[in-house]
């Protein structure tokens, strides 16, 4: 049978009712809508018409406030039931924000954005070589800035107590030593009590030290793909023989420097490095910014 035609004055029928997606609701499909603040929507079955202002959870039921022209302010569960410029919508709550990431430094300590490095503390700490000072500007370096705390080299503690005679600690003005090697029996214990034996200086120095023959052995040999540092026999320099021992170049001071950085350039946080070398640190950091006196 053909179709009915609406222009045929004999259709008494008109057009099939059939035809077309005769499912849609008059007013439309409902569709959902974040029930944001200040959206203005109509509950369908009371005619109320206002913004939203807040919502709340209430016995286990999500409510949205409707707040009308005049200022008043209903609630109604938050759903299906709502129009929009006419519409149907079904209103949704917001997605909760993502808990924010913080940021964190090399040494693990929370990030201070936007804060210009203080004015250097009068205080100091100081290391053996340029090695470790490398080393500690790369892991503490953004912490140190925030606390004001400058780090020099000794190059070497063969004159530690003079040089702690220079400095002469004081109240206010405290000083923090790195030593390698720093195990009973060694030079560098012998030079430590040398200089640790000044009692004037006592309260306001602190010298620690790291079991490892050079601070490239605090790097984790992970870290560098490797099992584990090398022996190097003593009648060989140990830096040139780990380099050895690894197949990298070693014959020049050169070849030494460039083995470095890319020691140094496989440290990437404190999970890096050996907790021997963390913890001295950690401690020489606390120690010579806990004096209020230097600030």
């Amino acid at each position: 049978m053909p179709p009915a035609d609406p222009s045929d004055p004999l259709d008494r029928y008109g057009r099939d009712v059939l035809a077309g997606d005769w499912k849609v609701p008059p007013r439309g499909r409902t569709t959902d809508v974040v029930a944001e603040t200040g959206l203005v929507v109509e509950d369908a079955e009371t005619g109320w018409c206002g913004a939203v202002v807040r919502l709340e959870k209430a016995g286990g039921v999500h409510v949205v406030h409707l707040e009308d022209r005049r200022g008043r302010t209903r609630g109604f569960p938050l759903g299906p039931g709502f129009l929009l410029d006419g519409a149907p919508v079904r209103l949704t709550a917001p997605r909760a924000a993502a808990a924010p990431v913080v940021a964190r430094t090399a040494s693990g300590s929370t990030a201070v954005q936007g804060l210009r490095a203080r004015t250097a503390r009068a205080s100091r700490i100081w290391v053996e070589g340029r090695h470790d000072a490398e080393l500690v500007e790369k892991v503490w370096g953004d912490d140190l800035r925030v606390e004001g705390v400058v780090v020099e080299r000794l190059d070497g503690v063969d004159d530690l107590a003079a040089a702690v005679r220079d400095f002469a600690p004081a109240p206010g003005r405290r000083l923090g030593v790195l030593v390698d090697h720093l195990v009973p029996g060694s030079k560098e214990s012998r030079l430590v009590a040398e200089a640790v034996a000044q009692p004037r200086f006592r309260p306001h120095l602190l010298v620690v030290g790291h079991p490892f023959v050079d601070v490239w052995q605090s790097v984790r040999p992970a870290a560098l793909g490797i099992d584990a540092w090398p022996q190097v026999p003593r009648h060989l320099e140990w830096k040139r023989g780990v380099l050895a021992h690894l197949g990298w170049p070693h014959e020049t001071q050169t070849d030494v420097a460039r083995g470095w950085r890319r020691i140094l350039g496989a440290v990437g946080t404190y999970a890096d490095l050996e907790p021997e070398l963390l913890g001295r640190v950690e401690e020489l950091v606390d120690f010579v910014t806990a004096d209020g006196d230097d600030r």
